[in-house]
């Protein structure tokens, strides 16, 4: 890999000059779950092998303590009332009603301000928006930077209108659904289909032999991952405890969830077969010691994948969620489980016995996903170093 240096003399699209050791690019995600953080990683390490310094900003954290606070708080409280975000999402998220330009409005008043002041500090040449927050406060300050790439990545399959403004330079998505679901707010725009980015310890997880070694699982056990995201949503202490007494390994994962870490470290002072863990970076080697990897929607399940595991998806995230879900069984090597405890065990029992022998692990490298990301760049004539 190379970055792709320019000149002094070479220029882009408004007169943008760009000089060797001065690209810089600015990141804009958000701490809603971990999921834009992971892409705002994998983004940054791509942009990092062309040549670019990165530097990632969090869009709720940049609203001002009680704002930022409030909008997570806003989004917690709607997953805690059911049927509420689904409500929100289907009915004013995806179709651009009038509640998601109060939102767009709201928060852009907040990171507007923001934004303006981190940039004039330090401009960039691109200004990418991981959250959705951050892509409409972008499109009200890039008049305001004539030379600069605003662009937006977006992994959801149903692209909802605080994604999508005219004036965004380039879209990433996952999809050709969700390229449509641009088109649907921006006719007009430049969009690139890419892969889902995975990071670099899953193309290089042990085998499931060592794995299960040093977590003290038997070899010929049949053993299950059990995660659903930082937050730990849906039935996992009810889930791993049947499946326990199932005879089922389970590797449980509470994310940044510390009541739920609490709870399963009781569980598994009764219950050998559960082994719980809170926010680890041992996902990989957790994946590897599995026979099937139950879980929400989510980049889990490219980094699944990867490791050549089936999944067991759970329907646990409402709005996007389910949108997301629906993407993921279309890309096979997938079911989906009811959240009640009796139907999770019984659907995971019936898959685990279709799919044995466990499934061997897919020799995969990042390339498909640095070409893609390289081509996409340089439809804004930003390189593409591959």
């Amino acid at each position: 890999m190379a970055g792709d240096h320019m000149d002094d003399s070479a220029a882009g699209p408004a007169g943008r000059t760009r000089r060797s050791g001065e690209r810089r690019a600015l990141l804009l995600s958000g701490s809603l779950g971990m999921g834009h953080d992971v892409m705002a990683q994998a983004c940054s390490h791509s942009l990092a092998l062309r040549g670019f310094s990165t530097r990632t900003l969090d869009s709720l954290r940049m609203m001002g303590g009680r704002a930022g606070s409030m909008g997570e708080a806003v989004f917690r409280g709607m997953l805690a009332v059911p049927g509420l975000y689904d409500a929100v999402h289907f009915s004013q998220m995806r179709s651009g009603g009038p509640l998601s330009r109060v939102i767009e409005a709201t928060a852009s008043r907040f990171l507007v301000p923001e934004l303006r002041l981190t940039l004039r500090e330090q401009p960039v040449e691109l200004l990418l928006s991981i959250f959705a927050t951050g892509a409409a406060a972008a499109s009200r300050i890039k008049s305001e930077h004539p030379g600069m790439i605003t662009a937006v990545f977006c992994t959801d399959v149903c692209v909802h209108r605080l994604w999508v403004h005219d004036n965004t330079d380039l879209y990433l998505v996952t999809s050709a659904t969700a390229a449509r679901f641009v088109r649907r707010f921006h006719p007009q725009a430049r969009i690139a289909v890419v892969p889902p980015p995975v990071r670099q310890p899953f193309y290089d997880p042990p085998t499931q032999d060592a794995a299960r070694d040093a977590l003290g699982i038997p070899g010929d056990a049949r053993c299950v991952l059990l995660m659903s995201g930082s937050w730990g949503l849906g039935p996992l202490v009810d889930g791993a405890r049947a499946l326990a007494e199932s005879g089922v390994w389970v590797l449980a994962v509470a994310g940044r969830n510390a009541s739920l870490a609490a709870r399963l470290r009781r569980l598994a002072r009764t219950h050998r077969q559960v082994i719980p863990f809170g926010f680890t970076d041992r996902i990989p080697e957790l994946m590897a010691a599995s026979d099937l990897i139950i879980t929400s929607s989510g980049d889990t399940c490219s980094e699944a994948r990867v490791i050549g595991r089936d999944l067991l998806l759970l329907d646990v995230v409402p709005g996007h969620g389910r949108d997301n879900l629906q993407l993921e069984l279309d890309r096979g090597r997938a079911d989906v489980a009811s959240a009640d405890t009796a139907a999770l065990r019984r659907s995971v029992l019936a898959v685990l016995d279709r799919i044995k022998p466990p499934s061997v692990r897919v020799v995969g490298t990042p390339d498909a996903w640095e070409q893609a990301f390289g081509a996409a760049l340089s439809q804004v004539e930003l390189g593409n170093g591959w």
